[in-house]
């Protein structure tokens, strides 16, 4: 699944900002966050491992999970190209619009 995709839905990005903030909490952990069933976190969890943006590691019976840094990376790429191509075009279009008040 796309980053974005996965991204786009609110309890997953709780997830993160929950993970981020804490460095590695176990499943159990992350789940007593939120007022949802273990199943539906343990979902979520999946979704966002699969997509590469947490990482799991097991110790014993536990799944503890931790923010792929890399990938965080990658989406802050994105966004900084993007805004660097929109700020570009805004300053084409002020230098035009300054070019057009002179005359």
């Amino acid at each position: 699944m796309d980053t974005f995709t996965v991204l786009a839905e609110p309890t997953r990005r709780s997830i993160i900002e929950i993970v981020a903030r804490r460095g590695e909490l176990t499943a159990t952990e992350i789940g007593e966050k939120f007022h949802a069933s273990p199943p539906a976190i343990s979902q979520h969890l999946k979704v966002l491992r699969d997509a590469g943006v947490l990482r799991m590691k097991k110790r014993g019976r536990q799944r503890i999970y931790r923010l792929n840094v890399a990938a965080i990376d990658e989406i802050d790429r994105w966004v900084r190209q993007t805004r660097e191509v929109w700020d570009s075009r805004l300053d084409r279009l002020g230098n035009a619009v300054s070019k057009k008040d002179k005359k």
